[in-house]
């Protein structure tokens, strides 16, 4: 039968293709390199004589693709891995003479066997890390007749042991595949269906989620549709990749391979569609391959080209500086040159006056030349097309010595501990927590920075006296009864089960074999001791609650180097930390468990949800506390005798101040969060009404209008943040907080030696004096230039945050004054506090900062050349969406910086 005619009178012709429901696996990353989907329209049908093979014009799905045969050798004993990712898996014809090359296939005339040299590995930890997988095909059986299954693709030891395997049974196409719930043979199989394999041209397609959700797809056509539960941690790593037989030669297959592809995620629906227009001689998507080049040029420009121009060239070439006319900060400026006209010919090192002042050693004109490895570096970037990945070389962004971001095991802080307590058990345990747990303390301006969350014996002893106390408070059969109604401390079938549904929900994620026996054998010794039930799940509960999956955050980070997509558990568990600071709830973990968080649409959804709920609000408290750094208000003492009114509460007031001020302006106003800094209201107790000035009324906080006070409005001018400057209001304090926290700006540690003394005011001489004599100190001025400037507005407040037109000196005090943003050529003139306020409402700089300051609170980790790119973008998709604070957290969730992971390589 021909080609043509087999398409005729297939029931489904590719021009009236069903589009096939959408499978819950479907895979909705942020960023896909590759996801050009092809409609019917579009394709064009050629029939390729001599081998009935398809051709369309259309492209392949690459993404995530592990390897991929194409079969277009044409001779010898090689079959080559063309899928470009990491090590190739070549494999190697057992007997060539058994088979015959055509064009883009391969076929089998009598029993041989195509093997990978030794394991393959790289595709057994790929799949038994996502826990996902796609087997296809494209093959034209010799008959239906072969059975077994006959081995088309197997990733095996012999005919009883493998991860998995597509075989041909008869006249249908049959897969096993092996997870912690079937044999190690992978029985239960899968089936295509009745008479689904023949001798004609077939597209066959395996997918399965990390659910265990299986979808058998035979020409585009979806013909399976079931579960097999299980994890892939009993995957053994020592078994080749073989085709058209088993590893022992025992299950031959016979008739033509034309292509062969594995993927280590479940293709949607849409995709698979997209494969099988595409055909078998698409090979790789040629638009994808210039796509992962130029993603890979983008962070080559982020991570290694910006932060060198950051070193060695912004102190002369920046905006402000802009000597001889270049400023190299900001691509357009870059590209348009300087005074001597255009310094970066894209693909022209040696027309580019730049490469030429580098490569000679004039530039720079001070300190160091560049070494030969960045000159390098800087004449391949120009070589290759000088791509620009960033709007703006941010000196902040490179301000780390390497530049480049980290991934750190995130161990629970104390509020997200007792969070994680409440959601999971039922039980609060916020107060000994806060007694018995050491302080977290802050790093990089955020107290949850996951390389400073360590753990000492104290914190050891913590979690096992806690963990006592919470089982204690537990009604443990009431727990228990949520997951079984069996009452069995035996650890059969049923047992297992129990420990597996117990743990999926305290640790967030399905255990492995080894920790369910572990916890169950804890249900054994209670049993052998003579203990009820009861007994024994208090006993494994309280084992659980001192886990270190319950105490971390633990991922699977081991890998090749390269990005992935995080599983569906480990996924959960970054939304729900992310926005409530606690462990997903039934709902999240059921969509986990169904994979529909690999679904873009249903893990917005499930984001949108989340928000919805009051631990979201409680949870962005806690980032705009860490921010401002609010509970050092609990412990603020200032000087009795300066300031005689002071009392501890007032502080306390103050914290409570700014929360519920930014509750109102991010929840119930949904404003944008620049309005923080001059929205015209604020709440106050009668106290801290009367610290301000303001005419007090009612009890407790009140909502107070200051559309009359001119001098207050925002957080600035909030004593939560005015009391950084100190008994003294300095503004050395106060100007480096705005420079660095709000303004994203860098400064050097002043040199050893400097005496750093403050010098208090006097009669004559205010702060503000002092501060410019500095700033025109030939030895200091280069630095406190930068930073003190922007304290001027807030001269008039004074240590404790209240407004005075003169110091207890009798000297007059100014709101006047300029700033400088970074990045910009010109500062900005201002006469008042409340024009600084509006100044700094209105500028993109302190909205990039608060992108910057949320997605590293949310990250827990500091930020560095390698996200700035990613951060652009959430960026913009914030600013497009509002600039609120939920369109901010969602566009960080949908990004790469949660969806996707970067493994680390073993040693």
């Amino acid at each position: 039968m021909t080609l043509i005619s087999s398409i005729a009178n297939h029931k489904s012709a590719p021009s009236s293709f069903r589009i096939a429901k959408r499978h819950n696996s479907e895979i909705g990353t942020f960023v896909r390199l590759s996801s050009i989907l092809c409609g019917t329209a579009a394709a064009l049908f050629v029939l390729l004589v001599g081998n009935s093979a398809l051709a369309v014009d259309s492209s392949r799905v690459s993404d995530d693709l592990q390897v991929l045969y194409t079969f277009e050798a044409g001779q010898g004993s090689i079959v080559k891995d063309r899928s470009g990712h990491g090590a190739a898996v070549d494999l190697t014809i057992k007997n060539p003479s058994a088979v015959r090359w055509g064009d883009h296939s391969l076929a089998i005339l009598s029993a041989t066997k195509i093997q990978s040299e030794g394991p393959a590995q790289k595709l057994t930890d790929s799949l038994r890390h996502t826990g996902e997988a796609t087997i296809e095909a494209w093959v034209t059986p010799q008959n239906t007749k072969q059975q077994g299954p006959a081995r088309i693709v197997s990733l095996s030891q012999d005919s009883g042991k493998r991860n998995f395997t597509l075989g041909q049974e008869k006249e249908h196409f049959q897969v096993r595949f092996r997870t912690t719930a079937t044999t190690g043979n992978g029985i239960p199989e899968t089936n295509s269906g009745a008479h689904t394999a023949n001798t004609r041209l077939t597209h066959v397609i395996y997918t399965r989620n990390a659910s265990g959700n299986i979808q058998f797809y035979i020409d585009g056509i979806p013909q399976s549709d079931h579960k097999i539960k299980g994890s892939l941690e009993n995957w053994d790593t020592g078994f080749p990749l073989v085709l058209a037989n088993e590893q022992t030669q025992d299950r031959p297959w016979l008739g033509e391979l034309h292509l062969v592809a594995i993927y280590d995620r479940a293709l949607n629906a849409k995709e698979v569609e997209q494969n099988y227009h595409a055909g078998p001689t698409a090979g790789v998507d040629p638009q994808a391959a210039q796509r992962i080049a130029h993603a890979h040029a983008e962070q080559t420009f982020a991570t290694e080209v910006a932060p060198l121009l950051a070193r060695k060239c912004l102190e002369c070439h920046d905006t402000a500086v802009k000597k001889g006319g270049l400023d190299l900060s900001r691509k357009l400026s870059a590209f348009e040159g300087g005074e001597s006209g255009s310094v970066i010919v894209a693909g022209k090192p040696v027309e580019s006056m730049l490469w030429d002042q580098v490569s000679s050693g004039d530039m720079p004109p001070q300190g160091p030349p560049l070494s030969s490895e960045e000159k390098e570096l800087l004449e391949q970037w120009i070589e290759k097309g000088a791509v620009w990945s960033v709007e703006f070389i941010d000196p902040a962004v490179y301000a780390s010595n390497d530049g480049v971001s980290e991934s750190w095991v995130q161990r629970l802080t104390i509020d997200e501990y007792i969070e994680t307590v409440r959601s999971a058990v039922g039980i609060d345990i916020s107060q000994e927590a806060q007694q018995m747990l050491p302080s977290d303390l802050r790093a990089d301006g955020f107290s949850n920075t996951a390389y400073n969350l360590n753990v000492d014996l104290q914190h050891i002893e913590a979690y096992a006296q806690l963990a006592q106390i919470i089982v204690q408070r537990m009604d443990v059969l009431k727990f228990a009864g949520q997951f079984s109604k069996s009452r069995s401390l035996n650890t059969d079938a049923t047992a297992r089960k129990f420990v597996n549904s117990v743990g999926e929900w305290l640790l967030r994620g399905p255990l492995d074999n080894r920790e369910v026996t572990n916890y169950s054998g804890i249900l054994t010794a209670v049993a052998s001791a003579g203990g009820n039930f009861e007994e024994g799940v208090a006993l494994m509960t309280e084992a659980m609650l001192q886990s270190p999956r319950f105490i971390y955050r633990i991922e699977q980070q081991r890998g090749d180097g390269r990005a992935r997509h995080v599983g569906p558990y480990e996924l959960a568990s970054r939304l729900s930390y992310i926005i409530w600071g606690g462990p997903p709830d039934a709902e999240l973990l059921k969509a986990a468990r169904d994979g529909q968080l690999s679904n873009r649409e249903h893990c917005r959804e499930q984001v949108q949800r989340m928000l919805k709920d009051p631990r979201a609000i409680e949870r962005s408290k806690q980032f705009i506390s860490d921010w401002l750094d609010l509970n050092r208000l609990k412990h603020m003492q200032p000087n009795q005798e300066r300031f005689p009114k002071w009392e501890p509460a007032l502080g306390l007031d103050m914290r409570d101040e700014t929360l519920a001020f930014f509750e109102e302006i991010v929840w119930k106003e949904n404003r944008p969060l620049t309005d923080l800094f001059n929205a015209q209201f604020t709440f106050a107790t009668p106290r801290l009404a009367e610290h301000y000035g303001l005419e007090p009324k009612g009890g407790g906080l009140q909502r107070y209008d200051l559309s009359e006070v001119a001098f207050r409005g925002g957080l600035l001018t909030q004593g939560s943040v005015l009391t950084k400057g100190g008994d003294d209001a300095s503004m050395v304090t106060r100007g480096l907080f705005l420079l660095k926290d709000v303004l994203r700006g860098v400064i050097s540690s002043p040199p050893p030696g400097v005496d750093t003394t403050p010098v208090p005011a006097k009669p004559g001489l205010t702060l503000r004096t002092i501060a410019e004599q500095r700033i025109n100190n030939v030895s200091c001025g280069g630095c406190h230039q930068r930073f003190e400037p922007l304290a001027f507005g807030l001269e008039p407040f004074d240590g404790m945050g209240a407004f005075n037109k003169k110091d207890e000196f009798g000297n007059v005090l100014r709101e006047d004054g300029e700033i400088q943003l970074p990045g910009t050529a010109k500062p900005l003139p201002y006469q008042t506090s409340a024009e600084l306020m509006n100044l700094l409402a209105s500028s993109d700089r302190v909205r990039e900062t608060i992108t910057w300051k949320v997605a590293q609170f949310a990250l827990g980790r500091p930020l560095g050349a390698r996200d700035a790119t990613v951060i652009q973008n959430i960026h913009k998709a914030a600013q497009a969406d509002g600039g609120t604070y939920s369109s901010l957290i969602t566009a960080i969730l949908m990004s790469d910086l949660v969806q996707m992971t970067y493994t680390q390589t073993d040693k």
